[in-house]
């Protein structure tokens, strides 16, 4: 007589796995990089390489000298994390800053906790406002957009069109007396203006955005909720003024929104489990990221808004739990 043997879970088996579902986001961040290297050159292609490599190399050393248990530099996540660090800061930060960062990611952000799956916060954005306080300077010093650029350095620079929106509106400046100084919306989506490198084109991010969605990578619920919620309330603001406040489309369009909504914010690890815990957090970091570009002194707000919102997941996913599978459901 065959015994029926139960195993211990996980007992629900499909093809997915970690390193399919990182390497599947990789695949996806590829037209935004290939947009950043037409624009911003051999300093981007550096900089791409050197956050990626710094990143794997300091995971190595954590697992190998300090924590002495399996590697897990081949399951994709550390390439992520090196990838989205460089999308995250101008193309022409030097070098040096980019492994300051990748050591802060992925060894205060990622490693300190455990490593992949146990981390609150999302590791590149760590690194990234570790390095924007650090170097404030060097952070905010965009280079202009070039095709095919070769050069490393004495490159131009100029502001973001955030930046020129918020310094505008301080000096008194009227929308319609600033919108001339402003990429137009063409240019927004092709990625034709200043700002980190990863975030430039609308375009290439959806695209990448389209086939995490497609790949089932990602739901939809994080990036609608965030994006709506920005495009809802910067809406209220400029139909009650629209001297005074940007078209909405402004707001989706520049700075690091879109990067922030597809890839940062849909982190697995770092945002709720449930439908209804990512709409909660979405809409949240939506609220956040317009609290903070129109009130605070930064005009970007998307890393900060992403931080604070993954300080609420624990939260969120105890108020609002799965339902447990096998359970029963009442009719009526």
């Amino acid at each position: 007589m065959s015994l029926l043997t139960v195993s211990g879970s996980p007992h629900v088996h499909d093809s997915q796995s970690v390193s399919k579902i990182m390497f599947g986001v990789v695949v996806s961040l590829i037209p935004a990089m290939l947009v950043s290297f037409y624009f911003f050159g051999l300093a981007a292609i550096l900089l791409t390489l050197t956050a990626v490599v710094s990143c794997i190399a300091v995971e190595y050393v954590i697992q190998k000298y300090m924590i002495k248990g399996p590697l897990t530099i081949f399951d994709g996540s550390a390439v992520i994390t090196g990838i989205l660090l460089a999308f995250n800061v101008p193309a022409n930060l030097p070098l040096y800053m980019v492994v300051i960062g990748s050591i802060v990611a992925i060894g205060i952000g990622k490693m300190t906790f455990g490593g992949l799956g146990k981390n609150p916060f999302n590791p590149a954005l760590v690194g990234r406002v570790f390095l924007m306080i650090s170097f404030p300077v060097h952070m905010t010093n965009y280079p202009k957009p070039t095709a095919f650029s070769t050069q490393l350095t004495d490159i131009v620079t100029g502001p973001t069109p955030l930046a020129i929106m918020k310094e505008g509106l301080d000096k008194g400046e009227s929308v319609a007396e600033i919108i001339p100084q402003i990429p137009e919306y063409g240019q927004l989506l092709l990625g034709q203006m200043g700002g980190s490198m990863g975030e430039i084109s609308a375009i290439a991010l959806l695209l990448g955005g389209l086939y995490m969605l497609y790949k089932k990578l990602i739901t939809w619920h994080i990036p609608v909720a965030f994006l709506g919620t920005v495009l809802v309330f910067t809406g209220i603001f400029w139909l009650a003024d629209p001297g005074y406040h940007f078209n909405p489309l402004y707001h989706l369009l520049s700075g690091g929104l879109m990067l922030g909504a597809l890839y940062m914010a849909t982190d697995m690890v770092t945002s709720p489990m449930s439908k209804r815990g990512m709409l909660i957090f979405g809409v949240g970091c939506g609220i956040l990221t317009v609290i903070i570009r129109m009130f605070g002194a930064y005009p970007e707000g998307v890393a900060f808004s992403i931080l604070i919102m993954n300080a609420f997941v624990p939260l969120i996913n105890r108020s609002i739990k799965p339902r447990r599978f096998g359970e029963e459901v009442k009719n009526g």
